[in-house]
């Protein structure tokens, strides 16, 4: 039995000597790797935190003081010190979450695992501690992986600074290469007196004396306020000379570091003076992503930020490179459409490679911006480019779009910018789970005054949507898809004059007019699979997919009215969808066609595979079919409309409320 076997809570930490937790940090290193290498995960960050995470449950006490990982990918070491060492589900359906997860533990606090909004959780959980009378109690906000380039944490830190009586200690797990480790005897001597230094300078009496200084010395006359104004002068520099803390302390918060993160002594010496200052303090610590293993180290790309199944001893992956995906697709197409429009600039948020603009940025550096973990900033900055006379397109996950859209509303689509938004891993992502399914955004757009939606069904459709988007000059225009690989092409059996295309007729070339099944998005295989399902059952069915969700095609309201009923199918939440507004739009026109919208439930939906939670929610063939075959034969509603001489059917007596 290893020492991470025997380790259930927390508090058993205290229990082990140095050698101990040394050989505890290899254990935890080496469960990392052989398990999720299995299941696949976000090994990097969590190998780069090891000693970090031990030194953070050292010296406080959680659940009684909170701990807030920003962001949650970085929590399975965590996971592990809490008690949770059965990494075999890990992101699986039933399994455990690949985030922090309050089902799973009390340990465990914030759940979305978007990044940058750790720090404001920490502010009013601490808040709430001076109010509740329990001012005692420390939070700690962990924050890696880029979350300091989003506006909102700066916002956050700005309000924690000006109290100095929170317990609020914010660990910075600086994993990238922007502050380069000083080398050398002199700096090695200056770095074995820091400790000391910060210490003393954390101390509450270091505070009271420099107080009672400076209000001495700015009461003295002018010469009393010049020597104060020289000394501070000169203490700042050199304190900005040692490291860079000045911004901290600028704002009024105590900084110690930078410490070497996967040195546990200096980390755990770190962290218990910020815990005796009894104030806000930023601890900043340098650590490696992928530390320890050489594979991840050595991938040049993201130190195995995130990876599928792969080989422990190489790092390779040991499935097949499979068919094309999505991002792949988009990364070709945004490179070719840059080379032929000088005009076209790329924007991404801290996932150049991930949203697929490193190839365009790779031909045009000048022409891709990285503008971090602000989505907000990255839609107000687009409209000013678009002024300017350029047509910038923004690559984001769909689910970071949610951050930024009061910047698409007011910003982009209120002043008619064409920008183009392209939003990867749209609809349901699969083991990510309820915070990264990109299930909000058909939703959301649908309010955007001018907005143009398109959800391309494969790769052919991608690249025309694309590239029709990136003509759009007077209003945002969005192109979304799914994560993973691509399906098999779609080929249209006709296209209608305003660009829609008609899927299939079923039973094929059939004059009736029972079910119009309109196919967003990837949703075509499925709709066809439910066409040819209800054809087995003698009912008719029209497939189309409108290409452009938005706006609504004219031609999709008139199949609306000389068919039975309508059926939407999306993976995007119901509520607003693509079906709504299709209704709604019938309605407006005059045609009272039944219409059932297919898609998600409005709800959090937990982590599985794409299938597993399509499944959980009835977006099946079977499923579909069975509720469309009760909708034409009047038993269930919405009813088709009913044939020439049949009696409307009816649900009978109204409900009861």
């Amino acid at each position: 039995m290893g020492i991470l076997d025997t380790i259930r809570n927390p508090q058993d930490l205290n229990e082990l000597s140095q050698s101990q937790l040394e050989q505890l940090a290899g254990e935890i290193r080496s469960f990392l790797i052989a398990n999720v290498s299995q299941t696949g995960g976000h090994l990097g960050p969590n190998l780069g935190v090891v000693e970090m995470t031990l030194a953070v449950h050292r010296i406080f006490d959680s659940p009684r003081d909170s701990i807030v990982f920003d962001t949650g990918h970085q929590s399975y070491v965590h996971k592990l010190l809490t008690g949770r060492q059965d990494f075999s589900t890990l992101r699986q359906q039933g399994g455990m979450s690949g985030y922090p997860s309050r089902a799973e533990s009390e340990h465990d606090i914030v759940e979305s695992s978007h990044a940058s909004s750790s720090l404001s959780w920490a502010d009013g959980i601490s808040r709430a501690r001076q109010l509740t009378g329990e001012g005692d109690r420390y939070v700690v906000a962990v924050v890696g992986d880029g979350a300091l380039t989003g506006g909102m944490a700066w916002e956050a830190i700005n309000n924690i600074a000006a109290d100095k009586r929170r317990r609020v200690v914010i660990v910075v797990n600086d994993n990238g290469r922007s502050y380069a480790p000083t080398v050398g005897g002199f700096a090695d001597y200056l770095a074995s007196l820091r400790p000391t230094i910060d210490s003393f300078r954390a101390a509450p009496a270091y505070e009271g004396t420099l107080d009672w200084w400076r209000r001495k010395l700015q009461k003295s006359g002018p010469l009393g306020q010049f020597t104060y104004k020289s000394l501070h002068a000169m203490k700042k520099g050199i304190k900005d000379w040692w490291a860079p803390q000045g911004m901290f302390e600028d704002l009024g918060m105590k900084y110690i570091g930078p410490v070497d993160g996967h040195n546990l002594q200096a980390m755990e010496l770190a962290l218990s003076t910020a815990r005796h200052y009894a104030g806000p303090v930023i601890v900043h610590a340098m650590t490696e992503k992928g530390h320890g293993y050489a594979p991840a180290r050595a991938h040049e790309a993201d130190q195995f930020h995130a990876v599928g199944i792969i080989d422990p001893e190489t790092g390779e992956p040991t499935g097949s490179a499979g068919a094309q995906s999505w991002t792949s697709v988009f990364a070709d197409e945004i490179a070719a459409i840059a080379d032929e429009r000088d005009d076209i600039v790329g924007i991404t948020g801290a996932m150049l490679i991930p949203v697929g603009l490193h190839k365009f940025a790779a031909r045009h550096p000048d022409r891709v911006i990285d503008v971090g973990i602000a989505e907000q900033h990255a839609l107000t900055s687009a409209a000013g480019m678009a002024f300017g006379g350029l047509h910038p397109v923004v690559a984001v996950y769909a689910t970071f779009l949610n951050r930024a859209f009061d910047q698409l509303l007011m910003d982009v689509a209120l002043h008619k910018a064409g920008v183009t938004i392209v939003l990867d891993r749209a609809g349901v992502t699969g083991p990510d789970g309820a915070s990264h399914h990109g299930m909000w955004d058909m939703s959301m757009v649908q309010i955007v005054p001018g907005l143009h939606l398109a959800a391309p069904r494969d790769a052919t459709r991608l690249r025309e949507e694309l590239r029709e988007a990136v003509a759009i000059s007077d209003a945002p225009s969005v192109v979304r898809y799914s994560k993973g690989t691509v399906g098999a092409e779609v080929e249209a059996i006709e296209q209608l004059s305003d660009g829609v295309d008609v899927l299939a007729r079923r039973p094929s070339g059939s004059t009736e007019n029972d079910v119009l099944i309109v196919s967003v998005g990837a949703m075509s295989e499925l709709a066809l699979d439910v066409a040819n399902r209800l054809g087995a059952q003698g009912i008719s069915s029209t497939v189309v997919d409108p290409r452009w969700v938005l706006p609504v095609r004219r031609s999709i309201i008139a199949l609306a009215s000389h068919h039975r009923l309508v059926i939407c199918i999306e993976d995007g939440v119901r509520a607003g969808g693509v079906g709504s507004r299709i209704r709604q739009e019938m309605r407006g026109a005059g045609v009272d066609t039944a219409l059932n919208e297919v898609g998600l439930p409005a709800e959090f939906l937990d982590h599985g595979t794409r299938s597993q939670v399509l499944e959980r929610v009835g977006l099946t063939a079977q499923q579909i079919t069975h509720d469309v075959v009760a909708q034409v034969l009047g038993t269930k509603v919405p009813f088709a409309r009913p044939l020439p001489g049949q009696q409307h059917p009816t649900t009978g007596s109204l409900p009861i409320l």
